[in-house]
Formats: C-alpha cells, sequence, structure tokens
C-alpha cells in the first residue's frame, strides 16, 4: 500500500500508523499436534479394564430385600401356615399341592430393628392371606435409623427413602407372581415399616393399616400421603414410650386421626389398655387389624380362608 504524502514526516505518521494497523499479515497454517509418544518421563497409563455393566438385579442391594423376603402362606389341608423365605423349594412344592389360583396378599413392612416375629404374619395366612415381608436388613450397607436402648429415631434419616423404594420394588416383583391377587393388596407397616406405609402415595392396595407410628412428628415424617379413596387403619398405644417426652422430642405424640380425613371406613385406634411400642402382640390390636383386613377383602369380593 502506498501513501502519498507532500506534508511534513510528522503530518504523515498517523496515516502511516492507521495503515498499518488495518493490514493483516499472512498466518502459518496451524499444524496438528504431535502425536503423545511414550517416554521414560511419560509413561503410557494402563488401559482401562473392559465395562462389565451394572450389578444384575438379584444382586443389587434392593433386589436383595425381596429375595430374601419372609413369605407366610394358608394351611393346606388342615397343615400349620407355610412360613418360608422367596424362591425356597418349599413355596413352588406349596403350588403344586394347591389348587387355588390367586391369593389376596398382604405386604408386610418390618420395624426399624427387622421383623420381630412371625406372630401377626401367621394370624394374617390363617385369615386366608398370602403375607410377603420384605427385609430391609439384606442390604448390603444397611444403617439402623434406631436407637432401641434409648428409643430414638431419625438417626439416618435417607433410611426413611430405602423404606419406600422397597415398597414400590416389592410391587414390582409381586406383578411376575402368578399366585398373588393384583386386585386386592393390602399394606401393613409396623412402626418405621409403618412410616413408610403412611407416605406410599400409589393406589395399588385396597386398604393399609399403619401401626406403631402417630402420623405426628418433623415435616420430613409427617402426615399421610394414602389416597383419599382408601380405607385405612391406624393403631397405636396411648403411651408409646417411643413417642413420649424428651426422647421424641414432644413432637411425636398423639396418633393418625387428624390425617384420615374423608378416607372411608377408616380410623384411628388408640390402645388405652397396656402400654409398651407392640401392638400387634396385643390382643385388641391384632384384632382389629385382622377384622379390618378381613372386612376389606370381603368387600372387594375375596372369600379368604
Amino acid at each position: 500500500m502506498r501513501i502519498a504524502c507532500w506534508k511534513p514526516l510528522a503530518a504523515c505518521l498517523p496515516a502511516l500508523i492507521l495503515a498499518a494497523c488495518g493490514s493483516t499479515p499472512p498466518q502459518p497454517e496451524a499444524q496438528p499436534a504431535p502425536a503423545m509418544v511414550a517416554t521414560p518421563s511419560q509413561p503410557r497409563l494402563p488401559e482401562a479394564p473392559p465395562e462389565t455393566g451394572p450389578l444384575s438385579e438379584a444382586e443389587s442391594d434392593i433386589g436383595r430385600t425381596f429375595n430374601n423376603a419372609v413369605v407366610v402362606m394358608p394351611g393346606l389341608g388342615g397343615d400349620a401356615e407355610l412360613v418360608t423365605r422367596m424362591g425356597a423349594p418349599e413355596l413352588a412344592q406349596y403350588f403344586a399341592r394347591d389348587g387355588r389360583r390367586t391369593y389376596a396378599t398382604v405386604l408386610y413392612m418390618h420395624g426399624c430393628d427387622g421383623l420381630s416375629g412371625l406372630t401377626p404374619l401367621r394370624a394374617m395366612a390363617r385369615r386366608g392371606f398370602a403375607v410377603i415381608a420384605p427385609d430391609s436388613f439384606a442390604r448390603r450397607y444397611r444403617p439402623h435409623q434406631c436407637d432401641p436402648e434409648t428409643r430414638t429415631g431419625g438417626l439416618n434419616l435417607y433410611v426413611y427413602d430405602f423404606r419406600a423404594a422397597e415398597i414400590t420394588y416389592a410391587l414390582h416383583r409381586m406383578r411376575r407372581l402368578r399366585w398373588v391377587d393384583q386386585s386386592r393388596l393390602f399394606l401393613v407397616g409396623v412402626s418405621e415399616g409403618g412410616l413408610a406405609a403412611a407416605h406410599y402415595k400409589g393406589d395399588d392396595f385396597r386398604a393399609r393399616v399403619i401401626a406403631e407410628w402417630t402420623c405426628n412428628g418433623a415435616a420430613i415424617v409427617r402426615g399421610l400421603d394414602a389416597p383419599m379413596d382408601e380405607p385405612v387403619l391406624a393403631v397405636v398405644h396411648a403411651d408409646d414410650p417411643w413417642y413420649r417426652g424428651a426422647a421424641a422430642g414432644g413432637g411425636q405424640r398423639g396418633d393418625c386421626g387428624q390425617y384420615l380425613g374423608i378416607r372411608p371406613r377408616s380410623r384411628s385406634l388408640v390402645l388405652r389398655r397396656g402400654q409398651g411400642h407392640e401392638v400387634m402382640g396385643d390382643r385388641e390390636g391384632i384384632a382389629a387389624i385382622l377384622d379390618f383386613l378381613a372386612d376389606e377383602a370381603r368387600r372387594a369380593g375375596y372369600r379368604g380362608s
């Protein structure tokens, strides 16, 4: 570029500078980056092991809760109830003898310290129900949410999510079982399992029982999420030591009655006689639970035993 300038050099300098700024010198072509070569100062990284994929369903923690479930079936031909585990050979032998097609089924959610006994499950089986009780402690990692010695809970709040998932997963697995009457499912939860039962939002169940839980406390546990057209029976001792005084922060006293709303054939039974936490061993409590389940099953067209 030529710039004509007949003025003194000082006057031409601005034009020269602008001309220099406006021109773009040619750029060299970009060269590809050199390939990385292993040298003593730059050792080659070992290859990653081949991808083996996720765990199988049976190996997963949630799968283990159902695979290790306790199953209690009504007795056949005058025999006592069958008590076994999910997938056990005895269960297959039972159905080989049984001419019945399906059973109204109770999904039983145990408390914070595991299944405390088989008495209530056997009693339900004698009324004609199949009972499935998933084992939350079959998980490889399953800390306690409660401390039985001090009668306090809320130690690992994420355990509440474990229990909620165990309900939805159990329903998923129960749909594969030909002997489960999918139209006559019932949910029974005790203590920590009662809390899980109270907060299950699905409409899969004909009715549910909430035992040993008050529906009161901190926001994470408070309330009742059952559908408004689902019958609910709640049973708790009036002087349950887990929910009174400083150990429970004073906020868990009471019962589920205030949350039942307009749900049909629902009630909150507060046991005045006796004391303690367990209601399944209380004569009045277990009788009310069995009658409630049997009545709702009959309303659904189930004859029972």
